[in-house]
């Protein structure tokens, strides 16, 4: 069984059961939603997968949803599945994130490849997510002190002008950078620079 789960979210309770059985025909793991709202009550980011979600559905649509969803901090990748008429509003979907929209009737082969390729694309997200947080970790651990020479060293300045800029002499600049190496565990400033960018401190 793949540790990912596959959220299906529908109001017709046949097209949920028939998507249950399709995704666990392929050894997914299937949680099963009549309405975004209840899915909402209970949602989870730190589980892997991707949404299967209707597009009109009571009390909150797959739209709707799909922008809720843009407020945490990572959540699954969204597929939609329209009816004919939905095509305008499957595309604002798009625009705000969603993965793809399938027309019913969908082709079940189109919909499990789709369905692989989401979940892949989830867990390459989450492991971005997660390089971002440990490397912030790390950042978190400088003193003040030393996030002002670490924002020096990212720009380019040698110890000299740094040194001159925040009013210290050049050894303590010395001494703060190699607090700075140590602590965010890097053997050179090519790795800081590389640190900096995920945290997003410098254009790539």
């Amino acid at each position: 069984m793949n540790k990912a789960t596959v959220f299906i979210i529908d109001d017709d309770q046949q097209v949920r059961a028939a998507l249950s059985l399709l995704m666990e025909s392929v050894g997914w793991k299937v949680k099963l939603f009549a309405t975004a709202v209840s899915f909402l009550e209970q949602f989870d980011g730190d589980i892997p997968g991707c949404i299967i979600t209707d597009i009109r559905m009571p009390m909150m649509s797959g739209l709707d949803l799909q922008i809720k969803l843009k407020e945490y901090r990572i959540s699954p990748p969204v597929l939609m599945i329209t009816g004919h008429g939905d095509i305008t509003m499957a595309v604002r979907a798009i625009k705000e994130g969603a993965l793809d929209f399938i027309e019913k009737p969908f082709n079940n082969q189109y919909l499990l490849d789709r369905v692989h390729q989401a979940i892949e694309i989830d867990s390459d997200n989450r492991e971005a997510v997660l390089r971002v947080l440990k490397v912030k970790e790390k950042y978190n651990q400088l003193t003040d002190k030393e996030k002002q020479v670490f924002g020096w060293i990212i720009k380019g300045a040698l110890s000299k002008q740094i040194a001159e800029e925040v009013f210290v002499t050049q050894s303590a600049v010395e001494a703060r950078r190699s607090k700075i190496m140590e602590k965010m565990n890097a053997d050179n400033i090519s790795d800081l620079m590389k640190m900096a960018m995920v945290m997003g401190m410098v254009n790539t």
